[in-house]
């Protein structure tokens, strides 16, 4: 049989030509997607930093402006006033102008990142700032408040309006994150992020019981009065107590009643009434009492009115259950329920990191030990960093910077940065940088250094001055800058961190 003759079943199958073009662009969908994911990764780890976009408040020349976070302007300085930038991640930046300080006016505007203002509907847009118990300065970083005929609302950082300009007063709930106070007709109430009403507005004040949204709400009535609402509402103490302290734990609470502190249960019941004068901590396990203030000093009594620890401390607070942080005589230490000595009291001050279940403890000359929970010293140095999501603690000892996990087990810093391409390295007294494997990448001039920041770059002394190498090695700031009375040394290009963190802003000559 010849080859043109065969039957059907031998015949050549025809190719559908449409199925086999969209098979080919698929193809080359997937291998685009793969070189551009591998050209990603791979400038990731050249510049050893994360491929996202981070923006900063800069100040050159007494003129505010913005910044990305390879140090390339975005908005030139050219505000008089410092522009806010709520949330790094975003390209939404805050500016005020036309101030007029003898009326106490002004305006506001949003840009974004291509100098083009946004959300223009409004008459003012600002940022909601608030702090913590130390004053440290934030804002709230997904909502903005809105002004709009003398009304106050909220929107998100793409504009969606969360809560309509109804109010006459919009501010945080000092120290808590995701807990708007709101006003109105002379009323406050409660709503969160997502402009949702936790509390209505009905009452005349209210502030936190605790450190977060969830904890509770001390509120006022009209007749000066107190009591306790849960996140849902719900009436935990009927407002009928002259003040609440917010001092909480295991259902019990601390209110106040005709001048006297008195501890009392959930259902009202009155459980301590004397033997005190202030009542300043409700303890982990309840069985445990209280700590009491009495005659200007603090002890622990139980609930029952016995006294385990006589008011004799210049301060006392809870590390863990059972186990006190205790000062007398101007020294810091750690004792127990027993008044057993677990930590010498020869400290300026100490505090307990509950995450890594370490006491981290500071002498006169500002030496910080390192204790275990077996109240051991571990460590002794200057404590620069302790980070409890990577598990480590970075400390400067003979003038090194060291590291270690919370076994106390030492570790190189390539252990814990591992998209680090530079390493702070030390010979002859100077400092210098190598890469991953050892190879001297700067040379070892420099009197001092930090490491590697999350934007690749390091900040280097010289001849008391400091300025800035890059992610390869390159000089990008000479050493100029004096910095000796900053907090912190940080660099993003050519931009130094300003001297007040807490403003969070960068700075260049």
């Amino acid at each position: 049989m010849s080859r043109g003759s065969r039957g059907r079943r031998y015949e050549e199958p025809k190719l559908n030509m449409k199925k086999v073009f969209a098979v080919i662009l698929a193809i080359i969908v997937i291998i685009m997607v793969i070189f551009i994911i591998k050209g990603v990764l791979t400038k990731n780890k050249e510049q050893g930093k994360i491929a996202s976009k981070d923006y900063f408040a800069a100040f050159k020349d007494n003129k505010w402006g913005v910044i990305d976070e390879t140090g390339s302007v975005i908005i030139d300085p050219s505000y008089s006033e410092m522009i806010i930038v709520p949330n790094s991640k975003n390209d939404v930046f805050l500016c005020t102008y036309d101030v007029d300080y003898t009326t106490g006016t002004y305006k506001t505007k949003a840009l974004n990142s291509k100098n083009e203002e946004i959300f223009k509907d409004y008459d003012k847009i600002e940022a909601i700032q608030n702090k913590d118990e130390k004053d440290n300065l934030w804002y709230e970083d997904d909502v903005l408040k809105v002004e709009k005929n003398g009304k106050y609302g909220i929107i998100d950082l793409s504009g969606k309006e969360l809560l309509s300009c109804e109010y006459d007063q919009i501010s945080a709930l000092s120290g808590i994150k995701n807990a708007l106070k709101i006003l109105k007709d002379g009323k406050y109430g409660i709503v969160d992020d997502e402009g949702k009403v936790i509390l209505k507005t009905e009452y005349t004040d209210i502030t936190n019981l605790g450190k977060d949204n969830k904890s509770g709400y001390i509120v006022k009535n009209t007749e000066g009065k107190y009591g306790i609402v849960d996140f849902s509402g719900n009436i935990i103490l009927d407002m009928k107590y002259d003040e609440i302290a917010k001092v909480y734990g295991n259902d019990y609470y601390v209110v106040k009643k005709s001048g006297k502190q008195i501890l009392v249960k959930k259902d009202e019941t009155e459980i301590l009434t004397t033997g005190f004068d202030e009542i300043t901590e409700i303890l982990k396990n309840i069985d445990n009492g209280i700590i009491y203030k009495k005659d200007n000093k603090y002890g622990v009594m139980k609930t029952t009115g016995e006294v385990t620890i006589e008011a004799s401390y210049e301060y006392l607070s809870e590390a863990k259950s059972g186990v006190f942080i205790a000062k007398k005589d101007g020294k810091y230490g750690v004792i127990d329920l027993q008044k057993d000595i677990k930590v010498e009291l020869k400290y300026n001050s100490i505090y307990y990191n509950e995450k890594a279940d370490i006491y981290i403890a500071e002498d006169a000359e500002f030496n910080n030990d390192i204790i275990d929970n077996t109240y051991t010293v571990k460590l002794t140095g200057i404590l620069l960093d302790i980070d409890t999501e990577k598990g480590y603690i970075e400390i400067r000892q003979d003038e090194e910077h060291k590291y270690y996990n919370f076994k106390f087990e030492a570790k190189n810093e390539s252990d814990i940065f591992n998209s680090h391409t530079l390493f702070i390295s030390k010979k002859n007294g100077k400092y210098g940088f190598v890469d991953k494997d050892g190879k001297v990448i700067v040379d070892y001039i420099y009197d001092d250094a930090t490491q590697q920041n999350t934007y690749g770059y390091v900040a280097v002394k010289k001849d008391g001055k400091w300025g800035a190498i890059d992610q390869k090695g390159n000089v990008v700031q000479e050493p100029t800058y004096e910095l000796e009375d900053y907090l912190k040394v940080d660099f993003i290009g050519r931009w130094h961190l300003g001297k007040d963190i807490n403003m969070n802003y960068y700075n260049q000559l």
